[in-house]
């Protein structure tokens, strides 16, 4: 199941520029938030969210499929 959650975090930053944009400048607070609206992460998963490279969030070639060089 948390696995399956991750993934659903993961597209919702992905798919959602306005939430992208938060969890690059209130990483903590946005995953609260997500956490309120159900989406359960262990404090591991947390802890990798939030170690992440906030770049990766924004590659949009990840987001549209595209191999743009």
């Amino acid at each position: 199941m948390s696995q399956q959650m991750v993934a659903t975090v993961i597209d919702r930053l992905l798919a959602d520029e306005d939430l992208r944009i938060r969890f690059r400048f209130e990483p903590l607070e946005t995953l609260a938030d997500l956490h309120a609206l159900g989406f359960e992460l262990t404090a591991d998963e947390i802890d990798l969210f939030l170690s992440s490279n906030a770049r990766i969030w924004f590659r949009t070639e990840w987001r549209t499929g595209s191999t743009v060089h």
